[in-house]
Parts: structure tokens; sequence; C-alpha cells
């Protein structure tokens, strides 16, 4: 009987060892797989289709401080978690490509974004100690292709006055082709004016300009197309059909319905040497017409430029707006100066009440870390009269901030420069 055993242990021995050997292989190259691709520097990190998504600025800056390093897989699948949740996508999945040269690689994050989703946002929200609060918030689902949004909100920041109600907005974003994408847009909002502008109304102000008077609520239909024509350029056209309700019921309504045109360039580039760049142009054109029913006639001419530099922990951004109306356009086309973004500090209704038909506005914000010091030059006037340069400068706290998406946190003090007494102005918000 031993005799026996002794060959069968033998055997088993013999069979374990080499069983042991072949897990240590197999380990070894299982080592080897995880790891041979840390020989490489990465030389980019991107997005595929990066004008569809916003990050926040702590992804960005996790995505700068991987280019010029060694690939750590571990890394960029935490990167990869992050922008799934932040977008709340299906999936993101990455892949490398090769890189400029045989050492450097390129890591490209795919987001999958799943036949639907639901999603609940603030895409804005500001609080200015002159003028008080505007805030909006808004629901987004998506089936397939097909986007649906519906948002609340009261704005007394971008207008000449206060506009509070909803806005519905359904888009395609394939129709029958990526480079092309269908939206309907329906806006009601409910009036409501400062003293000093419905003052200047009375008295006749502006009148050669101004295409009509106060009204108590607007409501808006606007059918558009996009149109991919070179990626990063895109070019929307469509229809704005508003209708104006004066403040007297017994008086007509007005209407005020435009072509619009919208030409937009968005582009960023992410540098190997943990450097950011973004640039935002766009052009719009809206264009009201008696041959579309419109009671008003005017064309009005907007353009915007912002360029952001991001190094290390520095940052600077350049932003230029421009615009100007002929004709005869109603309150909320007429252009204002002195809210939350432009020549903040300034109390618009001081500047002009009612806005006007000619503008430009240029600002210098730098950055380091989570301050911000910033520095805004501006006009706002009609078109005969002598345009005068006002001026503020204002510091602030800024950071990124994954909830709601998409936005940062900014709390600044700005100063209206003038002679005299200058009263300064608190501003808090985000996404503004």
């Amino acid at each position: 009987m031993k005799l026996v055993l002794i060959p069968l242990l033998a055997a088993a021995a013999l069979f374990g060892q080499t069983a042991q050997r072949a897990d240590d292989t197999a380990d070894q190259d299982q080592a080897t797989d995880l790891n041979v691709n840390s020989r490489y520097t990465v030389e980019s990190v991107d997005l595929s289709n990066q004008h569809h998504y916003r990050l926040s600025t702590s992804i960005l800056d996790e995505m700068h401080r991987l280019i010029g390093s060694r690939l750590n897989d571990e890394a960029v699948k935490r990167l990869a978690g992050r922008i799934r949740g932040e977008l709340r996508a299906h999936n993101v999945t990455f892949k490398l490509l090769r890189g400029g040269n045989p050492d450097s690689i390129k890591v490209l994050f795919e987001v999958e974004k799943g036949q639907s989703d639901f999603d609940v946002s603030i895409p804005k929200f500001a609080y200015n100690s002159r003028e008080g609060g505007t805030g909006a918030g808004q629901a987004t689902g998506r089936i397939g292709a097909n986007v649906f949004s519906f948002a609340g909100l009261s704005d007394g920041d971008s207008l000449a006055e206060r506009f509070t109600g909803i806005q519905a907005k359904y888009e395609r974003r394939s129709l029958g082709s990526d480079r092309v994408s269908v939206g309907f847009e329906f806006d009601a909002y409910h009036e409501q004016y400062n003293g000093a502008t419905l003052s200047a109304i009375a008295s006749g102000v502006d009148a050669s300009s101004l295409g009509a008077g106060a009204y108590r609520s607007r409501m808006n239909f606007e059918p558009s197309a996009t149109f991919v024509l070179a990626t990063p350029l895109t070019l929307t056209i469509g229809f704005s059909l508003e209708q104006l309700q004066p403040q007297l019921s017994a008086a007509p309504s007005e209407s005020a319905n435009a072509v619009i045109n919208t030409l937009r360039y968005h582009q960023r580039w992410i540098d190997s040497d943990d450097t950011n760049q973004e640039l935002d142009a766009g052009y719009n054109l809206r264009a009201a017409t008696r041959s579309i029913g419109s009671d008003l006639a005017y064309t009005r001419h907007a353009l915007s430029v912002r360029y952001a530099l991001i190094h290390d922990h520095q940052s600077i951004e350049i932003a230029l707006v421009g615009g100007l109306i002929y004709g005869r356009a109603p309150l909320f086309e007429r252009f204002v100066l002195g809210d939350n973004t432009t020549l903040r500090g300034w109390d618009k209704y001081d500047i002009d009440p009612l806005g006007g038909n000619r503008m430009i506005h240029g600002s210098v914000t730098y950055g380091y870390r989570v301050v911000r010091v910033f520095y805004d030059t501006g006009a706002v006037w009609d078109q005969g009269t002598t345009p005068e340069a006002r001026h503020s400068v204002g510091v602030g706290i800024s950071s990124g901030m994954g909830l709601f998406q998409k936005g940062a946190v900014l709390v600044a003090v700005a100063f209206p420069i003038r002679q005299g007494h200058a009263e300064p102005v608190f501003i808090a918000g985000m996404n503004f």
C-alpha cells in the first residue's frame, strides 16, 4: 500500500508545483498588462463631443494634473467615475491613443448618456445688495436624442425690467445627422419695473428709439435649427415670435416677431504644461420685420468674445461684448450695463433706466487659487448722443463646485470708480 501511495504523492506534488508556476506566470502576465502603459507620458486629456458638456473647475483641474505625468490606470478610472457622476451619465469610458512621439499617449473620455435620464439643476443664482436676487431652477429629461427641459425663473439682472415666469424647451439633438439639431422654446413672463424706468417712459425720454412702452407680460414662441458648420463652429437659425401685453388691458397687444441667427465658436485646449485655454465667441442677429407680421421693425446686432487662460494656480479671463440696434426695439431688446456681470458696482438704473441702443463693455479678471480681482469698463447710450465711459473694480472669492453641476461660486465686493462717495456693492451667487 505504501509503495502505491509514494508515486501518487510525488505526482501530486509535481502537479501542484506546475500549477503554482502557471498561476505565478498568469499573475506576472496580468501585472505586466496593468503596468505596460505606465511607461507612457500623458500628452493630452480630452472629452469627446466636449462642446455638449460643461465640466466643473475641479474636474478640469484634475484633467490638467494628469497631463505631463506617467499614465496611471487607477487615476484615469477615478476621473472617469467623477465625470460620470457629474454629468449623470450612464457610463464613461476612455481610450488610449497614440501621441505625438513614441513615448506619449492621449487619453480620450467618451460619455454614454444612455437611453434616458433626468436631472434637476440651478443654472443661475445671484444676489446683489442693490438689486436683489435672481434665480432659476430647471428640470431636464432626456429620452434618446430628445431633450425636454422646464425652468422657473425670476430675473432682475439681465434686462431693464424684472421678468418672472416659465421657460419650456424641446431639442432633437440629431436629425438624420449629428451635425443637425432642431428645437422649440416657449416662454411666458410677467414684468415688473423699477420706478426710474416707469418715470423715464412717462417723460418720453428716448421715445424716438423705444419701440414699445411698459408691458405687463410677454410670451415667446421660438422654433430653431442648429447646424455644425465645422466643429466647433455652429449656426442657429429660427424665429422669435414675441407677444407683448400692455399695462392697460383695454389696449391692443403688440408683436415683435424676429428672424434670429446666431453664429457661435467654442473651443477648449488642454496643453501638456498644466495650461488650459478656452475661447468662446458669438454673433447674434435679430431682425423684426413687417413681412413676418411684426408690429415693430428693428434689427439688433450683438457680439461677444471671451478668452480664459489657466496655468497652474493662476488664471486670467478677458471678455468683450458689444451691440447696436437700428429701428425702434422694445424694452427687452435694449442693452443694459451695471448688473452682476457688467460694470459691477454700478446701478443700471442710474446709468440708464431704459437701457440704450448702443453698448460696448470689456472686463479683465485675474485669479490666483480662489481669489479673483476684476476690472470693468463700458458705456451704453443711444444713437446721436455722446457715450460716457464708466469703470469699476472689485475683489472676490471663486471656486469650482460639483454640486448642481457646472458651477463656480463667486462672492465679491465691487466698487464704481467715480468722484465723490463710492458705495460698494456685495455680489454672491453661482453660474452667472
